[in-house]
């Protein structure tokens, strides 16, 4: 049997939109794909945008600036000696963008903190610090890399 031009054309086609279909049902039924959200509510923490950046404004305006390492350890976070460790208050919050159900949040207490290496996975971390010294607000956000 022979297959003229516009016969092997429609079958080509056919072939190539359903190994297209194959890999998008697949990609979407295979959990190890998760398409997740960056922000639950991204549009109420988008009309935020303003605020975010003048806090962050705040932090790069300081002469000394809290500084966050990654250590053999784990993550530490030092505040000058300048700042009161009883007026620092805030919280740090470590985002995961491969996958939030390692996403989590620990309270700033002091003028240092340290979180262990066992409870970070290796790979990106988002840190992203919120806090307040004096009334004022600051925002620092960091990107670390854990081995």
């Amino acid at each position: 049997m022979k297959i003229n031009w516009g016969t092997a054309i429609v079958i080509a086609f056919a072939i190539f939109i359903s190994f297209i279909l194959y890999f998008v049902i697949h990609v979407q039924s295979d959990s190890k794909y998760d398409n997740e959200l960056v922000v639950e509510e991204y549009y109420k923490h988008d009309a935020k945008f303003g605020d975010e950046m003048a806090r962050i404004q705040n932090a790069q305006d300081l002469a000394q600036k809290p500084v966050i390492t990654n250590t053999a350890d784990g993550i530490t976070i030092v505040f000058p000696e300048l700042f009161v460790p009883e007026n620092i208050k805030g919280k740090v919050v470590f985002y995961r963008p491969s996958n939030k159900k390692f996403d989590f949040e620990v309270p700033l207490s002091g003028s240092s903190l340290n979180v262990p290496k066992k409870k970070l996975l290796g790979g990106r971390w988002n840190i992203n610090m919120e806090w307040q010294y004096e009334g004022k607000q600051y925002l620092t956000k960091e990107i670390i890399y854990v081995e």
